[in-house]
């Protein structure tokens, strides 16, 4: 392993074990549990938000089917194979998982729930390090970040603290928007990465007003049941993406393509001002 590598390795971990000194445990909220749609349909405790887990199901098998199948994918480097196959495996989960815990919700089954969530979320930031910054690393990276994943995940359960699950979690809802926009990619359709982060910011939104939204809609829906089909979208958007998707020629950021593009749009202003001619009316000698 190259010296850069393991000083990254060394940092990360170091910043990791500053934060674990300087902030508080923050413990798992029994009132977490407490969502507003309770109701029960044909038998099923909590049914909306039980079923509507349904979609992940479907978009994992559909995407883990096509990776596999007939080459609608454009994969071009052994590691973004390991590291997609993570990524559908943990997203047809996250529907046993949270539809398991929805039955029921305690933390015993909360852990299931957010198992196959965090293997998701560790697998797109490897598939990140393969595209964009070296194929080798993000392949050796996908093991040790799926591990991080998993113990932040039995600290919790273990010692009540979720500061490490909030840290896996969250980096990477900062980290992949980041690096879609500042790095080049090695495909095209690079803008699917924001559609998908969009809607999985939408979907923690919902999931903070779960019982405002259940309110709002005459209790028809909760918060949290939109909250799982804004968060299905986000293995849609990233499907589409890699059936869409070429190979980029020409490997320019979303940042610089934006300047580009601002530019032209500023200088054909620009030119179309100096272009620009005004008309006064011109008065009429009559001929006697």
């Amino acid at each position: 392993m190259e010296k850069r590598t393991i000083y990254s390795w060394l940092a990360a971990i170091l910043c990791f074990v500053v934060l674990m000194v300087v902030t508080p445990a923050i413990p798992q909220s029994e009132a977490y549990h407490d969502f507003a749609d309770q109701r029960e349909f044909l038998g099923i405790p909590n049914t909306l938000n039980v079923i509507s887990n349904f979609p992940f199901f479907v978009v994992g098998v559909i995407g883990f089917v096509l990776l596999y199948h007939g080459n609608y994918f454009k994969l071009s480097l052994r590691g973004e194979l390991w590291g997609w196959t993570c990524f559908f495996i943990g997203v047809t989960a996250v529907a046993f998982g949270s539809g398991y815990y929805h039955l029921k919700p305690n933390d015993a089954r909360l852990v299931w729930d957010r198992l196959p969530m965090t293997v998701a979320f560790t697998s797109i930031i490897a598939i990140f390090i393969i595209e964009r910054i070296d194929e080798h690393k993000g392949t050796v990276s996908i093991i040790p970040l799926l591990l991080a994943g998993i113990i932040s995940i039995l600290y919790w359960r273990f010692f009540d603290d979720l500061r490490p699950y909030a840290l896996v979690q969250f980096v990477p809802c900062i980290a992949i928007p980041l690096m879609a926009i500042l790095l080049p990619p090695m495909y095209t359709h690079s803008t699917y990465w924001l559609w998908a982060a969009g809607f999985y910011l939408l979907a923690k939104v919902e999931e903070a007003a779960d019982k405002p939204i259940y309110k709002w809609t005459h209790h028809i829906v909760s918060g949290h049941t939109l909250k799982h089909l804004c968060a299905a979208m986000v293995p849609v958007f990233l499907t589409l993406m890699l059936a869409k998707r070429s190979i980029q020629t020409d490997r320019v950021s979303l940042l610089k393509t934006w300047k580009i593009r601002w530019t032209n749009i500023k200088g054909n202003d620009i030119k179309g001002e100096s272009y620009a001619c005004t008309y006064t009316s011109v008065p009429v000698v009559e001929s006697s």
